[in-house]
């Protein structure tokens, strides 16, 4: 079995030079763990509020590192610095909004800022890139809802075959 390589991208000034430590990037990584049940390896960084270094971790975790899935957080809200998305869909071949439609539908049920998130995911190449909200529970929230269509997506995109733990997340795959 293929070991599959997921990105986790922490996108903050504040966590990148080191004001505090980065809770979001670490959530990620246990809730994949919770999830996943197939050998998977992550590609950690934790990167400030910039265009231009969102956008050169994005495509060398895809092109180089080859992560069949990068998931980020932060820099999605409607802050000057908040530059996430636009990085996201600067590198990307094809946009699949219904990730963030789905997010947001999700995260309304528990706040009425959510509105103001701008989550989306897209491909690039072989890879799938969703952004996520910046709070621990908020990425729960939305990585429950929208996980289940990511193994599926991957296996679209030929990519490693994620085995989850159905008791925690059950992935859609269509019946043979």
């Amino acid at each position: 079995m293929t070991t599959a390589k997921i990105g986790i991208v922490t996108v903050s000034d504040r966590a990148s030079a080191g004001v505090y430590d980065d809770v979001s990037g670490k959530a990620i990584i246990e809730t994949l763990n919770e999830y996943l049940t197939s050998p998977w390896e992550p590609v950690y960084e934790v990167i400030p509020d910039e265009q231009a270094v969102i956008e050169s971790t994005l495509i060398k975790m895809t092109d180089e590192q080859q992560c069949s899935l990068v998931v980020t957080t932060g820099g999605t809200g409607p802050a000057k610095r908040d530059v996430t998305p636009e990085a996201t869909e600067a590198v990307c071949d094809r946009m699949m909004p219904g990730f963030g439609e789905l997010m947001r539908a999700e995260s309304l049920k528990f706040v009425a800022t959510a509105i103001l998130s701008r989550q989306t995911a897209g491909l690039r190449g072989d890879s799938l890139i969703i952004n996520l909200p910046g709070k621990p529970k908020s990425i729960r929230e939305c990585l429950d809802a929208v996980f289940p269509a990511v193994p599926y997506c991957i296996d679209l995109m030929e990519g490693p075959y994620l085995e989850c733990n159905e008791e925690v997340i059950k992935p859609f795959r269509p019946k043979k």
